[in-house]
């Protein structure tokens, strides 16, 4: 490998949502710093499960579900 074309890999602390904490090896930052998440697997609906709604803007959901109802029956 070249020398001196690699990131610096350093240890860092990661702060959950929920307050939790763990270290692990990073590019990100400097040796020693804390990355706060905003979003991580235990909030986010992607990774929870949660309900996603739809915006109805103008009654284009509602136009859609009228012209297509009973496509596929």
């Amino acid at each position: 490998m070249k020398a001196e074309i690699h990131p610096d890999y350093h240890m860092i602390k990661v702060v959950m949502t929920d307050g939790t904490e763990y270290e692990t090896r990073s590019t990100w930052g400097k040796e020693g710093d804390t990355l706060q998440l905003d979003i991580d697997p235990s909030s986010h609906p992607a990774w929870t499960g949660g309900q996603q709604s739809l915006v109805d803007r103008g009654g284009r959901v509602s136009k859609f579900k009228q012209r297509y109802q009973g496509l596929g029956i």
